[in-house]
């Protein structure tokens, strides 16, 4: 029996990572797993993050087992990839990284201004640290120190404006067949989403696919300029080595 196909792919929030993971989930050779190491994130950092509590007392918090699960849990019948949605930021320094080298490892990246106006209606102050950038940065180096090979890195820009391209050129990349079925799914939520779904996912469970790229015109506070410079630094970084670029 082969061994199941393991896709790791790292994000910072307010991407269109959860509509990735739609894409990903609507095939039906696929199974996924919504942000694995959040339950730890929150239990290690004491961030109040809505729906907390709950989260805690209902995931993994040992990032140990966390890992254990997302390297070697077999899948169901019939399934043989195993689709990970990642968020960057919740991989804390202590958390060690040596096991990247046994998933396939993807990067999601968006334009840092649409990110920070799109995290601060839910979360009004956010720091680097935060939004992802700076651990995005540093996962891809370290994979792809581990592989000796550039990973794949997909922006969500190119991704709305032509999904199948771009998905298409991730799937070559992953060396997986593309699906059609990854350009559109049902709306509504799902039985995989985490329980943060009800204060994060309004948008994707009224979705039925990739919504077409619109220019956003929100602009970053001034006490937030400086988050986004850093962040802009590293986006350029990363950007240079996106898919069809």
């Amino acid at each position: 029996m082969s061994r199941p196909i393991r896709i790791a792919m790292w994000s910072g929030p307010r991407n269109i990572s959860t509509a990735m993971m739609r894409a990903w989930e609507n095939r039906p050779d696929t199974v996924v797993h919504d942000e694995p190491f959040y339950a730890h994130y929150l239990q290690a950092t004491g961030l109040d993050h809505p729906g907390r509590d709950e989260i805690i007392a209902t995931y993994e918090t040992d990032w140990r087992r966390v890992v254990a699960q997302i390297t070697q849990a077999p899948l169901p019948p019939g399934r043989t990839i195993y689709y990970q949605k990642h968020m960057t930021h919740h991989m804390l320094p202590h958390i060690s990284l040596e096991w990247l080298g046994e998933l396939r490892n993807c990067f999601l990246i968006r334009e840092p201004r649409e990110v920070i106006t799109s995290y601060i209606k839910v979360r009004p102050d956010p720091t680097l640290d935060d939004i992802g950038f700076a651990q995005q940065w540093r996962l891809f180096q370290r994979v792809r120190a581990i592989t000796g090979r550039i990973p794949p890195v997909i922006d969500a820009r190119d991704v709305l404006t032509d999904p199948r391209r771009v998905l298409g050129q991730l799937c070559e990349a992953l060396d997986v067949p593309f699906r059609e079925e990854m350009l559109s799914w049902p709306a509504g939520p799902r039985e995989s989403d985490g329980l943060w779904a009800r204060y994060w996912y309004a948008a994707v469970e009224a979705s039925t696919g990739f919504a077409p790229y619109r220019p956003k015109p929100d602009q970053v506070p001034p006490r937030l300029q400086s988050v986004l410079e850093a962040a802009e630094e590293i986006y350029r970084e990363l950007h240079r080595y996106r898919l069809g670029g």
